[in-house]
């Protein structure tokens, strides 16, 4: 299960753009300007994804594919559609490499016999630390 992340495909034409009103500063130009951009890429549907690939992206992804199987990314960072748009594709190419990125087999370790002697000895001392606000017998 080995990807190589210069691999993806320009999936640019399976996305799908939404725009609406964008929330927060801007002023009057808010109230009239649909500057909120909404990627829409359908991963059940796509044919430009292996099905390998995409049974990753459903794992690592899940939280932000719908029921569907459609991948939301939202941006409205700047007041420009353009930018937003640009802004969303470039998180949308950044997510879905880190997705696909090869995880790191772990390797056992073991604490070596200082570190074990040490925490040992740190519990030896909270223990007598403790037993010495016991009461005092006269």
């Amino acid at each position: 299960m080995n990807f190589d992340i210069q691999n993806i495909p320009d999936l640019s034409s399976e996305f799908v753009f939404q725009t609406s009103r964008s929330s927060g500063p801007g002023g009057q130009n808010v109230n009239k300007v649909n500057s909120r951009v909404e990627l829409r890429f359908d991963l059940a549907h796509s044919i430009l994804l292996t099905e390998v690939q995409k049974s990753v992206l459903y794992r690592k992804l899940a939280n932000r594919i719908t029921d569907d199987g459609v991948l939301l990314l939202v941006s409205q960072e700047d007041r420009s559609q353009l930018k937003n748009k640009e802004l969303v594709v470039a998180r949308f190419y950044a997510m879905l490499a880190e997705a696909l990125k090869p995880q790191k087999k772990r390797r056992a370790t073991r604490p070596t016999r200082a570190s074990v002697e040490k925490r040992i000895q740190a519990k030896k001392n909270r223990s007598e630390r403790k037993s010495a606000r016991g009461k005092i017998d006269y």
